[in-house]
């Protein structure tokens, strides 16, 4: 069974408010499916951090959306996350939304910098809706 508008869109807004609360990385983690290839992507030149520009796949390993998260907090901290309107497309399994934040370098050349950044989160269901399982 195909997962609802609904469905969707609450795994969508756990994952978000996970991450805009600053969770930890495992309970970031149990919001991706365990049964199909994860990946995150942020776009970016990759000389400015080892974060950007790169794809993260699968939940462990050296390349994977674990290091990623993992990355995140040694270079950035954020705060006043928030996020817009969601849309869902039921049909294509999509969802994205707008957010907003500040953000601050903490290290690296650009330690102390902070800017605000509005930002786009695209997830995308690649299974059947199971009660409790992420995207």
């Amino acid at each position: 069974m195909a997962p609802t508008r609904s469905q969707l869109k609450a795994t969508a807004q756990a994952l978000c408010s996970a991450f805009a609360n600053k969770a930890d990385t495992a309970t970031i983690l149990s919001h991706f499916s365990a049964t199909h290839q994860a990946t995150a992507l942020e776009h970016g030149l990759p000389l400015l951090a080892p974060f950007l520009g790169r794809s993260f796949t699968n939940l462990s390993g050296t390349n994977s959306v674990s290091t990623y998260f993992s990355l995140l907090p040694k270079y950035l901290t954020y705060e006043d996350m928030t996020f817009g309107e969601w849309v869902v497309d039921e049909e294509a399994r999509k969802v994205c939304v707008k957010g907003k934040a500040k953000f601050t370098w903490i290290e690296g050349k650009g330690e102390g910098q902070s800017w605000n950044e509005q930002f786009v989160v695209s997830s995308e269901s690649r299974r059947a809706a199971r009660q409790g399982e992420g995207i």
